[in-house]
C-alpha cells in the first residue's frame, strides 16, 4: 500500500495488515459471515475425527462452530501478524464474552505503542504518548462489513472447502480447513480450528499457486482464562486530560451520493456506505460473504493525485484510478483484477 494511504483510508479487511493487531478480528468477522451462510451450503467435508461414527460436518457447520467458539470462549493470548512482503506485529489480546456481547483489549508489543479495546460495536484506541483517544464504531471501521443474509450470500457458488489435516498451534491441537476459490476474483484460506472449542488460532491467506501471503497466529494461548468483561469495560474510561478524537463517518448509500455500477464484480454485493464528511470521503463496501471489497470515492485533487497504480502490501492490494472528476482508491484482500473490474464499472449519475 502507499505510504499514508493506510493512514488517510483505514478501511475494510482488505487494510488488516495496516491496523495490525487487528487482523484477528477480521479473521472472526469473516468467519461469522461465513456461519450465516451454512443454511446455502450443501458442501461436505470429511469427518474430522473419522471412526467416531459422526455424520460429516458440512462446510457451514464448520465455520458456525469456528465463530460460536470465538463468542462464547474467554481467552487470552499472544499472537503475530505476519505478510508475504516481511513486515510483522505481534499482540497481547484479552477476550472475555458471554453468547451475546463481547469485549476485547489488545495491547500492541511492536510499533507505535497503543491499547485498544473492543465493545461490541464500539472501538476505542488510546495513544498514550499523545494522550489521545480515537473512537469509532465498528461499522465505520470498515472491519467487520455488514453481513450478507443467507439466500444472499455467494459463498457456496464461489468457494469450496475441505479439512487437510490436523496440526498443533500454541500448544493445541487444531483441525487444519482449506477454503479455495472457485475463481480468479477472490483469494484462498487455510483455517486451524481448535479441535475441542472450535476457535481459529492460525489463520492464512493464499494466493491461486498456494503461497501465503498473509498469516495471524497465536503464538500462546490460554483458553477459558478468567477475563471478566466489566474490568475490561473499567479500562476504556478515557483518563483526565486525554483527547478524544470522533470519527465523523455517516451512514449513507451510494445512489444518494450519487455512484452506481455500470457492472456487478461477480459474486460481489453492497453491504453499506458511509461518507466521512470532513474529507469528504465516500466509502462503499462490498463483500462475497468470505472477502470484502472498500472503493473510496474522493474529489480529484492533482497535487495529491499523481498517478494511477497498484499497490500490495500482503494480502492487501489497493488500485487507484481517476473518473472524470474524481478519485478512486478500491482496497481490498483480493487479487488486483478484482479492484480494477470495480474500478472500471463505477460510474457517476449524477
Amino acid at each position: 500500500m502507499a505510504p499514508g494511504m493506510a493512514r488517510r483510508f483505514p478501511g475494510n479487511a482488505g487494510l488488516r495488515v495496516a491496523q495490525g493487531v487487528l487482523a484477528f478480528w477480521a479473521a472472526t468477522a469473516m468467519l461469522l459471515a461465513a456461519s450465516q451462510a451454512s443454511a446455502a451450503g450443501p458442501g461436505k467435508l470429511a469427518d474430522p475425527r473419522p471412526g467416531d461414527g459422526r455424520a460429516e460436518r458440512t462446510v457451514g457447520e464448520w465455520l458456525a462452530r469456528m465463530h460460536d467458539a470465538s463468542r462464547q470462549r474467554n481467552y487470552i493470548g499472544t499472537f503475530v501478524v505476519s505478510s508475504s512482503n516481511g513486515s510483522m506485529s505481534s499482540a497481547r489480546i484479552w477476550h472475555a464474552c458471554d453468547g451475546v456481547r463481547q469485549v476485547e483489549r489488545i495491547e500492541a508489543l511492536s510499533g507505535e505503542r497503543r491499547s485498544t479495546f473492543r465493545r461490541d460495536e464500539e472501538v476505542l484506541t488510546f495513544f498514550p504518548e499523545t494522550k489521545t483517544v480515537r473512537s469509532e464504531r465498528r461499522e465505520a471501521l470498515g472491519l467487520f462489513p455488514e453481513l450478507l443474509k443467507p439466500d444472499e450470500t455467494a459463498i457456496p457458488e464461489f468457494y469450496k472447502a475441505k479439512r487437510v489435516g490436523s496440526d498443533r498451534v500454541a500448544g493445541f491441537d487444531a483441525d487444519i480447513v482449506q477454503v479455495l476459490p472457485k475463481d480468479a476474483l477472490r483469494f484462498g484460506y487455510r483455517i486451524w480450528s481448535e479441535k475441542k472449542s472450535g476457535l481459529v488460532v492460525k489463520l492464512q491467506t493464499v494466493d491461486e499457486a498456494g503461497r501465503v501471503l498473509e498469516q495471524a497466529a497465536f503464538s500462546e494461548l490460554q483458553l477459558d482464562a478468567p477475563v471478566r468483561m466489566d474490568k475490561l469495560a473499567q479500562m476504556m474510561a478515557v483518563p483526565d486530560g486525554w483527547r478524544v478524537e470522533k470519527s465523523d463517518a455517516v451512514k449513507t448509500t451510494a445512489a444518494a451520493e450519487g455512484w452506481g455500477l455500470k457492472t456487478p464484480v461477480a459474486g460481489f454485493k453492497p453491504t453499506s456506505c458511509y461518507k466521512r464528511t470532513a474529507e469528504g470521503i465516500v466509502q462503499w463496501i462490498f463483500s462475497d460473504g468470505l472477502a470484502s471489497v472498500s472503493l473510496f470515492v474522493e474529489e480529484y485533487d492533482r497535487q495529491r493525485h499523481l498517478q494511477e497504480g497498484s499497490f500490495a502490501s500482503g494480502a492487501t492490494h489497493t488500485v487507484t484510478r481517476r473518473v472524470q472528476d474524481w478519485w478512486v482508491t478500491a482496497v481490498g484482500e483480493v487479487p488486483p483484477q478484482t479492484l480494477r473490474a470495480f474500478s472500471l464499472s463505477l460510474e457517476r449519475r449524477k
